[in-house]
């Protein structure tokens, strides 16, 4: 038990017994935890407790059971997040992708610090779908996973095209793609996407600009990763699949 002081930021919420609430935070030093939060509906501090809060907060960190508030001040509300409902979506989905990425009580401030910075720019309207691909590309490395998309893995050149390759778990250049027949056919400008979307740094993110049938492939062939290395089963990531733009379109318009 500590008593301590850290920027946080609401995972989730939900109700403990008849009054009270447990709300999941993602600490910049202490990892994520859980707060007990008592009669929350007439707590001072459950404004500041919503999704999509970041706040600096005081508190008794346990490492065993919930920890406690004691203060919650200068709080970040992510408006465009909370308004719209597909950055909502992506928002949720990438939130969720951090909880599952490490244990709770995990000090990881560099993962903290990526949350944050994505969410900022899916809050200034950045490029959803890019941000959502950068997050899931970067944090496959907190899932012990480690894809090389920049070199052949037979002759190590970096002089594309190249495709993708489950049996070697790497890209393959045209001179050797002979050696899985089964090779994923990608788009080559694919892999050129994923090796820059792994290695980019949002903080220097500028705009990109992609069509949306790459949009749609890129979106196809991480997928297909997660399926093959990953295999979480994300409800908001069901969600956000379930978001067709025609369809979600029409029932915006009733």
């Amino acid at each position: 038990m500590r008593d301590a002081e850290t920027r946080a930021l609401v995972l989730y919420s939900q109700n403990y017994k008849e009054k009270d609430k447990l709300v999941k935070m993602f600490t910049e030093s202490f990892g994520k935890r859980m707060f007990f939060v008592k009669n929350f509906s007439k707590s001072k501090y459950a404004s500041s407790l919503q999704n999509f809060t970041a706040a600096q907060i005081n508190a008794v960190i346990n490492d065993e059971g919930f920890s406690f508030l004691d203060d919650v001040g200068d709080t970040t509300t992510y408006k465009h997040i909370s308004e719209d409902i597909f950055v909502n979506a992506h928002a949720s989905y990438i939130i969720s992708l951090a909880d599952a990425a490490i244990a709770d009580n995990q000090y990881d401030p560099t993962l903290y610090s990526f949350l944050i910075r994505a969410l900022e720019l899916l809050d200034q309207g950045f490029d959803m779908e890019i941000i959502t691909n950068i997050f899931e590309l970067q944090v496959l490395g907190r899932f012990g996973i480690s894809l090389n998309f920049a070199e052949c893995t037979f002759c190590h050149t970096t002089q594309g095209p190249f495709d993708y390759s489950y049996k070697f778990n790497a890209c393959l250049c045209h001179k050797h793609f002979s050696e899985d027949l089964r090779r994923s056919h990608l788009d080559p400008n694919v892999i050129y996407l994923c090796n820059l979307f792994q290695e980019i740094s949002l903080e220097e993110l500028k705009k990109i600009s992609i069509k949306p049938e790459m949009k749609q492939k890129l979106r196809q062939f991480i997928d297909g990763l997660y399926d093959e290395y990953v295999g979480l089963r994300l409800k908001s990531k069901k969600f956000l699949d379930s978001m067709q733009p025609g369809s979600w379109a029409d029932i915006m318009k009733r």
